[in-house]
């Protein structure tokens, strides 16, 4: 398949008339252990047959704790992108919802993966449990697998320096600002797309134009401001250095979480274009400023750093 298929639920059945090995996890971040899963999945399935990744909306933290569930590293739309590229053929979005949570282990093989989804082969992380109160693990699995006619497959935890990959030392190195660590851990750098929107046009006022991408609160476990790299311009390098503020603008009175994005040596209309924004290095965190005189001399200093880090970066 050329293109990934997305489709939210599982009641609307399977996609396609080929069983496929599907690869279960929250996927948050698609970092290098979710690497080895889609890897392994692939590994696992005959030449033309579909790779398909299940994962839940919301994160099944944000149910149980709402507020004590992390910040997430992606939007569901990052995360359809990272894992296309990976060659995943469908995604499946499942609701993580009261009914989805009282399902037993049992229930959850057979009415989600065998009857609906037509798994040919599962492939889950260590450690992975499923069902209600958790109760699912390996062993379960591999037995729903025998009865329904599925196989089952646990992919060993991958290790970095000795440290196990996850999403929650991934979300500790960005939000450390270690953008270094970070893409250690993820294999790129760290990114978020979006759709860039009609601003206030302060930016342009001040002399820094920006692309501004809206960001839900819960969504990003990012805040400052940082040197990036812009893709998906036209008339530009495929990564466009860039200076970026992601936060709630204090000093003009922001409320709502924004990104903005000023590209170097850029003049043009992105409004309506998807775009991806990679952080490369944390220059500072957000800060209100007494004046906007204040605010644009310090916009042209983090402009200046980001243009050095970005240049010793390609050289």
């Amino acid at each position: 398949m050329n293109r990934m298929q997305i489709r939210r639920g599982y009641r609307s059945g399977r996609i396609g008339a080929t069983a496929p090995v599907i690869a279960i996890g929250n996927f948050d971040g698609v970092h290098l252990g979710h690497q080895a899963l889609v890897a392994a999945a692939r590994r696992a399935a005959a030449p033309d047959q579909p790779i398909a990744v299940l994962t839940f909306e919301p994160h099944p933290r944000e149910v149980f704790d709402p507020t004590g569930a992390p910040k997430r590293l992606m939007r569901v739309t990052d995360k359809a992108i990272a894992l296309g590229r990976l060659g995943v053929d469908q995604l499946r979005i499942l609701n993580f919802d009261a009914a989805l949570c009282r399902m037993s282990p049992d229930q959850f093989a057979r009415e989600v993966l065998a009857d609906s989804l037509g798994a040919a082969h599962i492939v889950v992380g260590e450690g992975f449990r499923y069902g209600a109160k958790r109760a699912g693990d390996i062993t379960t699995l591999r037995a729903s697998g025998d009865l329904l006619g599925f196989e089952v497959t646990e992919v060993p935890a991958v290790a970095l320096d000795g440290l196990r990959v996850s999403s929650t030392e991934v979300r500790a190195a960005v939000a450390s600002g270690d953008l270094s660590a970070a893409e250690g851990l993820l294999g790129r750098p760290y990114s978020l797309a979006g759709r860039v929107g009609h601003g206030q046009q302060l930016g342009r006022e001040l002399g820094f134009p920006t692309a501004n991408l809206r960001m839900h609160p819960r969504a990003i476990a990012v805040n400052g401001i940082y040197a990036v790299q812009v893709l998906g311009l036209p008339n530009m390098p495929l990564r466009a250095p860039a200076v970026a503020s992601l936060g709630t603008r204090p000093t003009v009175g922001g409320i709502e979480p924004l990104l903005e994005v000023h590209v170097f040596d850029f003049s043009g209309n992105l409004y309506g274009r998807r775009i991806e924004v990679e952080f490369i290095a944390r220059l500072r965190d957000e800060e209100r400023f007494d004046s906007l005189s204040a605010l644009v001399a310090q916009m042209h200093a983090d402009a200046r750093r980001a243009r050095q880090i970005l240049a010793a970066r390609a050289a």
